[in-house]
């Protein structure tokens, strides 16, 4: 629709010719929902944006960072579009904006402005409404980890309880082929390459069988990003119902994604009890998660759903680390060092 045009040329960083990534830069979900939100009190639509001049059209604008000028320059990339749609379209992607009635509603309730202004997806759309259970942990761990996330995902698909999780190899992927493998369903949160993963043979039959979808707020084509993979994390809780952390390091996207849901108080955060010397585990424990079974016999996914929020943690200044804007820069570098 023109609507869905208008919010991907205004939010959306493409490739290639006529992407004018160099000029101007695509809104961010803040930035979109402030927008969005004069818009709608102007009685203006996004799509009037395509076909009138933006001098008459935004009489009043004022923000020192949406500037006319950089909306105008975002809004002439037609062309970027026009051939990226074709390719997305092509592999089977779909593209759903948060003017839409089936944008997911848990992103909407828990981020507000801050949810994605456009989401990109393969497979059931409609899981994206279906909370679940998020399962998320570290890319590196040991048999013992992916041992417990299979049963957890075993469980999942008996329990008819959907799986949300970032498509990240470790605990993510493990506990996503596990519950599908079982005949459940899944939600898979991806910070790149989701273009390749919806040709992927490990997906394809999930996909068709619309009992998997993988979904991502960032360009379909986009390779891995670390600002992206950590700010991915809020997506998966969000998405879910409660969550559970089968391994955390003392730094990185786990160990972030945790202490921000802890602190935003999105959903239930449980965390694992292990006794490895490697994982931050007990430490997020004592700054607020509840303890899950650290035996992979003791889990009970429909416990874990119906914990309520504790109350929020008085500090999160964990030994020698913290969550203050300087972690989440040290964590990027980490990603970095670690994705190379």
């Amino acid at each position: 629709s023109s609507k869905t045009q208008a919010i991907l040329l205004l939010t959306t960083h493409f490739t290639g010719k006529g992407s004018g990534a160099e000029t101007h830069k695509p809104l961010t979900s803040r930035e979109w929902g402030r927008f969005a939100e004069w818009l709608h009190q102007q009685n203006r639509q996004p799509e009037d944006l395509l076909n009138r001049g933006l001098d008459s059209l935004l009489t009043g604008w004022q923000d020192k960072s949406i500037t006319i000028e950089r909306l105008q320059g975002l809004l002439n990339r037609g062309s970027a579009l026009a051939l990226s749609l074709e390719k997305w379209t092509r592999g089977g992607l779909w593209v759903i904006t948060r003017a839409e009635a089936d944008y997911p509603r848990r992103l909407k309730q828990r981020l507000r402005s801050d949810s994605p202004a456009v989401l990109f997806g393969c497979g059931n759309r409609a899981l994206l409404n279906a909370g679940g259970l998020a399962v998320v942990g570290s890319r590196k761990v040991d048999e013992q980890a992916l041992d417990y996330s299979r049963d957890v995902g075993l469980q999942a698909a008996g329990a008819n309880t959907n799986i949300v999780s970032g498509a990240a190899k470790g605990v993510d992927e493990t506990a996503m082929l596990s519950v599908l493998d079982a005949g459940g369903c899944a939600v898979g949160v991806m910070a790149d390459s989701l273009l390749r993963a919806s040709s992927s043979a490990k997906y394809r039959q999930f996909l068709l069988d619309d009992r998997l979808a993988l979904v991502t707020p960032f360009n379909p084509e986009s390779g891995f990003n670390a600002g992206n993979a950590m700010q991915r994390n809020k997506y998966i809780y969000c998405l879910a119902d409660a969550a559970l952390a089968v391994h955390s390091g003392q730094k990185g996207g786990t160990w972030t994604g945790v202490q921000e849901n802890l602190r935003q108080r999105w959903v239930p955060m449980w965390v694992r009890e292990t006794t490895s010397p490697e994982a931050g585990n007990s430490l997020l424990i004592k700054a607020g998660a509840m303890p899950a079974p650290a035996s992979k016999n003791d889990i009970d996914v429909p416990k874990l759903l119906a914990a309520e929020l504790s109350a929020p943690p008085a500090s999160l200044e964990l030994p020698g680390l913290s969550v203050a804007e300087n972690a989440v820069t040290r964590d990027v570098a980490y990603f970095n060092k670690s994705n190379k």
